[in-house]
């Protein structure tokens, strides 16, 4: 068995391994189906497809890049959402008591 695997070939066992996963009861078992079939160790179907679900995001579809810009627009929604309350309540503090000249 070589030591280097063709990216082909790697790339058609984790597309298999994916495919046969529901069938599957564990990822070990499908990654073990597909490596026979394919004439590839064990080792490089699961790491591959493991190595794509991280950089792909799980099965929805969520990208490493789309979760970092998700994770970066929520933290400043949350932010902007903190600035609008403090500007909330600094208007209700001078709306709510009078002036120095007005006591």
């Amino acid at each position: 068995m070589p030591k280097k695997i063709d990216p082909a070939l790697g790339e058609r066992a984790v597309r298999l391994v994916r495919e046969h996963r529901s069938e599957c009861p564990s990822l070990t078992a499908a990654s073990a189906a597909v490596a026979r079939q394919v004439g590839v160790g064990n080792g490089p179907c699961a790491g591959g497809y493991c190595k794509q679900i991280s950089t792909t995001g799980p099965a929805r579809g969520v990208t490493s890049a789309e979760y970092a810009e998700i994770k970066r627009l929520k933290t400043e929604n949350s932010r902007l959402r903190e600035d609008v309350a403090i500007l909330k309540g600094g208007d209700d503090f001078l709306r709510g008591e009078p002036g120095p000249r007005n006591r």
